[in-house]
């Protein structure tokens, strides 16, 4: 036998390294899955009657994560270390599982074996995460760690208490509040089902199913293809709570459209990364940073989605605003889309992905009578959709039993970043949490704003603006949550205003420049500038920027209150954002010059005004609403009068 026959040459051997990567891929992802499924519906326990720990069946789901996210990376060839810490996750995870209740016990008196793990455990977390999601959260984490080192040594509210590093290791690695703790359990339990959700359905048709019913609400109005986008957008985002993947699913369709339209492309790239970021904040899914925060707030996730409906709806409102009078303003009329469909025809074909939506909303809203909760809630609406969907189709197509099981198994390499920010995350708050630096980030900003919640919430703001850049929704709202939140808190502000303020500023990342992940996944599917894009979708959400500051200044924009006080602060605040747009767009009845627009963002202002800001902002109200009906009556006249002058155009 020759030479080259004993030893295979480079291309052969990568062949072979492919064909194991992506067979153990699909094994990892598939378990992974398959235990999350089990584990939700009780089935071990009930059917076989095994029971152990959540945190040592986290620590198997934690195990197969890592290995996963050490091989899922297909931009670059695997190396024998990718494959030693393939391994290593495996056993480390497997042994900690299987001595779990031992070495949280002893882990008070530091024994070696903990501390090894607890170091393994962190460093292939750090790595994984950095893998996934790049340097910018593990930085985040490692400069924490630094600065609980440092700040013993600070003087007044900068100090923390002194941790050795072998106690801060051990308890960042096996404690509860650590790496395989409660943010590990939300990404894990929860998230995971609804991810499922969300990929069956999009696979399904669900996805063309809200383009179609979009398209044939909207495409016949002016702008019509700018409005199929927000309306889409707000559709699939209610069930993908993904702002990226919002952005590929629809934009893919819309943002052709609307540059066809007439629509540049810059602004056709804002409105769509607009449009898909909300979807983050738009019950009942909304996106993983909803679940933690019920989480963190102990509370009911319908709950939280009770309280976020009133700002995700005036967020769309200000969005559909922007494209109406930005298609007035351009005269850009319907849709060009040849042979629209009706609605009743879309529903017609499509009213079965209505049917999952309805129980995962009534079992969201109403947990007392359903007895779900929301990760069960969301495996039971799977069902159903994949039971109508293989029964009815969409669009002439059905997808076999093999492909509804191969778009359940990818669920496991989609929440792949959800899963490790849920382990890094543990070890940020663990740390955190036992050198106290928490609570002495809340003593400096309470001293810092000196008692004035308006000078903390615009602190806050910027920080949480900062911490955002180069981080995910989910990072960003775990690190405010857990640094920022709490001194909002301490002035007053509900724990539910405090926590959706923060969450809030923590979507903004994924619009603003230098980072802005949705705006340049659109920019990319426009063939245009990220960066460009980024500014224009700060212009075109820029309400994302004001509301927080309303809804914590006026507890009824987050159903916290009476019915007439919920109606007429949501009414105050729908007209004040109509102007608020007229500003930023340039055009009410006519076109403005910059005069006109300074003057309607100041009308705004007042309008928007919480009249809980202090005694006598009722009047600024009234005011501000005065005033913006006297201009809008003169710009009326005006612009029917240049009308009547010119030939109609019809738009």
């Amino acid at each position: 036998m020759s030479e080259e026959r004993i030893i295979p040459d480079a291309a052969e051997f990568a062949s072979v390294a492919s064909g194991a990567t992506v067979f153990w891929t699909n094994v990892f992802q598939s378990l992974l899955v398959a235990a999350v499924v089990l584990w939700v519906l009780d089935i071990p326990r009930s059917v076989f009657g095994i029971g152990f720990y959540t945190e040592q069946f986290l620590t198997i789901c934690l195990g197969l994560t890592l290995a996963l996210a050490y091989i899922a990376d297909t931009s670059r060839p695997r190396t024998i270390l990718d494959w030693v810490a393939v391994i290593a996750s495996l056993a480390l995870c497997g042994y900690i599982a299987l001595r779990y209740e031992h070495l949280t016990l002893d882990a008070a008196f530091l024994p070696l074996d903990a501390l090894i793990v607890s170091i393994l455990l962190i460093a292939l977390i750090a790595e994984a995460s950095r893998r996934t999601n790049g340097w910018g959260f593990v930085s985040m984490i490692a400069g924490i760690a630094v600065y609980v080192y440092i700040s013993p040594h600070l003087p007044g509210d900068f100090q923390t208490r002194y941790v050795s590093p072998e106690r801060m290791i051990t308890y960042v690695g096996l404690d509860l509040n650590g790496a395989i703790g409660n943010i590990l359990q939300v990404a894990v339990l929860v998230v995971i089902p609804f991810t499922i959700l969300g990929q069956v359905l999009a696979r399904t048709g669900g996805a063309d199913f809200f383009a179609d019913i979009s398209m044939a609400a909207m495409g016949r109005f002016r702008g019509g293809a700018a409005k199929i986008a927000v309306v889409g957008s707000a559709l699939f985002g209610m069930i993908s709570g993904s702002a990226v993947s919002n952005v590929l699913a629809v934009g893919i369709v819309t943002i052709p459209t609307m540059v066809k339209s007439g629509f540049t492309p810059h602004r056709s790239a804002a409105i769509e990364s607009v449009g898909s970021t909300g979807g983050q904040l738009m019950p009942p899914v909304m996106g993983a940073a909803a679940f933690i925060m019920a989480e963190f707030l102990q509370v009911p996730y319908g709950s939280v989605c009770i309280a976020a409906a009133i700002p995700a709806l005036l967020y769309y409102l200000c969005l559909f605003f922007h494209v109406d009078l930005e298609a007035a303003k351009h005269k850009i009329g319907a849709a060009k889309i040849a042979e629209a469909p009706a609605v009743s025809v879309v529903l017609k074909s499509g009213w079965h992905f209505l049917v999952p939506i309805a129980f995962l909303v009534f079992a969201l809203m109403y947990p007392e009578l359903s007895n779900l909760t929301p990760e069960k809630a969301a495996i039971y609406s799977t069902a159903i959709l994949i039971v109508l969907a293989m029964i009815f189709g969409y669009r002439g197509k059905r997808l076999g039993v093999m492909d509804m099981l191969r778009a359940i198994m990818e669920t496991g390499r989609v929440s792949l970043d959800i899963i490790l920010i849920g382990a890094a995350a543990g070890i940020m708050v663990g740390i955190m949490s036992i050198s106290g630096l928490a609570f002495s980030m809340t003593i400096q900003l309470l001293t810092l704003a000196a008692g004035n919640v308006f000078l903390l919430l615009m602190l806050i703001a910027v920080l949480a603006f900062i911490l955002g850049i180069g981080l995910p929704t989910v990072s960003v709202y775990i690190l405010t949550a857990t640094l920022l939140a709490p001194a909002l808190v301490k002035l007053g502000v509900t724990p539910m205003a405090a926590h959706m303020f923060v969450m809030y500023n923590g979507i903004l990342s994924m619009i603003t420049p230098p980072v802005a992940f949705a705006a340049y996944a659109a920019a990319n599917i426009a063939r245009t500038d990220g960066w460009t894009t980024g500014w224009m979708a700060c212009v075109v959400g820029w309400s994302t920027f004001i509301l927080p500051f309303l809804f914590v200044l006026t507890p009824s924009l987050l159903m916290d209150g009476s019915w007439t006080e919920i109606v007429l602060n949501f009414s105050r605040v729908t007209f004040g954002i109509w102007l608020g747009t007229i500003a930023a767009v340039g055009f009410s009845f006519a076109r403005l010059n910059p005069a006109g627009r300074a003057i309607y963002a100041l009308i705004s202002l007042a309008v928007v005004l919480p009249p809980e800001a202090f005694s006598g902002a009722i009047w600024i109200n009234v005011a501000g609403a005065t005033a913006a009906i006297v201009l809008l009556a003169i710009h009326w006249m005006r612009g029917k009068k240049g009308a009547a002058e010119v030939p109609a155009t019809p738009y």
